[in-house]
């Protein structure tokens, strides 16, 4: 559950610029956004490889 706290962590500490952005139309804050958003792609990606080759790992060969 370590990467899924890591993913957590990474949305809260964005969630200022967040509301900067769409509460009160600041356009830094949409700019560290999208910043935020390409982080969280790579993370994602990130992830989403360690658990391909953990499941490649895991299955019995033939």
């Amino acid at each position: 559950m370590n990467r899924f706290k890591e993913l957590q962590d990474l949305l809260v500490s964005f969630e200022k610029d967040f509301e900067k952005f769409y509460d009160k139309s600041n356009k830094s804050a949409g700019t560290r956004i999208r910043k935020a958003m390409n982080e969280i792609k790579r993370k994602a990606q990130e992830i989403r490889k360690e658990v391909q080759e953990m499941k490649t790992k895991e299955e019995p060969a033939a």
